[in-house]
């Protein structure tokens, strides 16, 4: 059977455009014992996916040039030569950007589309959920009656880490692009404030949102905003480093944060957060936003946009800040 995937074409230098990768038609191979066919249905799109392009060290190999791009999957087995699963079952893995993979059966877990819609195991119950639980409360470590700001507060991982640090006691400020934004994290997701960066002084209005100051900062963001955040911390505050959206895609060296003696001053911490090295965790952690979600305390928003061609310029929309929710594609298979 012959099916579509994204091959990386070509490493970027700045913003990637639909010529760094290449749409290939290509053939299923054999399922070969303990392996797995799945039928993709919905592709995480991330911010790290752009770091993933890169040629250089990190916490993961970089995608090969030809290469399949990698990405969180959700699809449905087709065939199955493992006692793991059944044709039917529907699984979460690395599976790539592409309309079918044949895979090991190892690093595939299986979801359950009666609890959830599909897409929700890319979001919330995902890798964004994991990284916004683990980084929050093992990193954060936010106590009841602190502040707690974030960046990049209305994608997938940002109004998670929001939500957690509201049903911890925390007191919320949400950092967005735009005021439809804004106005959700505070009247949809319960945050205390929300400071459009767009249209606001940065400075002003987190002096504004955090009259007590700044205990956590929960980074998606880096560069400018950063900056301004280290201006507000408090003695002994934790600055969780996520991502650095603002700086994935420069064609100069990546801007650090200039004030960091801010760090010295406040006897301050920050740390950086990869998701994977919680994975033993990661039961425990669904465990907990399954059963905040059951009490309405934990809600969840997915922007799906349909469409496998669709792929280059649908990442792209993240680094636009045109995403509203965790990002999604869908994937549509001829009939």
């Amino acid at each position: 059977m012959e099916y579509k995937q994204w091959q990386l074409a070509k490493r970027p230098v700045g913003e990637p455009t639909r010529e760094n990768w290449q749409l290939a038609n290509v053939t299923l191979p054999d399922v070969d014992d303990g392996q797995i066919a799945v039928k993709i249905k919905y592709i995480s799109l991330d911010p790290a996916m752009r770091g993933w392009m890169n040629d250089g060290k990190s916490y993961i190999e970089p995608v090969q040039i030809g290469a399949v791009m990698r990405a969180g999957t959700v699809g449905e087995v087709i065939e199955s030569k493992s006692d793991k699963f059944a044709v039917g079952d529907h699984v979460y893995g690395h599976f790539g950007v592409q309309e079918y993979a044949v895979v090991s059966e190892q690093g595939v877990h299986k979801v359950d589309p009666a609890l959830a819609p599909l897409e929700r195991y890319l979001g919330v119950l995902g890798m964004p959920g994991m990284t916004a639980y683990f980084g929050l409360l093992k990193t954060g470590l936010p106590k009841e009656g602190e502040t707690v700001v974030v960046s990049g507060a209305a994608g997938a991982v940002g109004t998670v880490v929001g939500q957690i640090a509201k049903i911890k006691g925390c007191r919320v400020v949400g950092i967005a692009g735009g005021k439809d934004k804004c106005d959700y994290l505070v009247n949809e997701l319960g945050f205390d404030a929300a400071v459009d960066y767009k249209t606001e002084g940065l400075h002003g209005a987190l002096k504004d949102a955090c009259p007590k100051g700044i205990d956590v900062y929960f980074d998606n963001v880096g560069g400018d905003i950063l900056d301004t955040v280290l201006t507000r911390i408090n003695l002994h505050a934790r600055i969780v480093i996520c991502g650095a959206i603002s700086q994935y895609n420069n064609t100069t060296p990546v801007k650090g944060p200039a004030n960091y003696l801010s760090l010295l001053v406040n006897r301050a911490r920050m740390e950086g957060i990869v998701v994977f090295d919680n994975a033993k965790e990661y039961p425990i952690a669904a465990k907990d936003m399954a059963t905040w979600i059951a009490e309405g305390k934990l809600k969840a928003k997915e922007h799906v946009v349909s469409g496998l061609e669709n792929f280059p310029e649908t990442l792209m929309m993240l680094f636009k800040g045109e995403n509203f929710g965790k990002l999604v594609l869908k994937v549509e298979h001829e009939a």
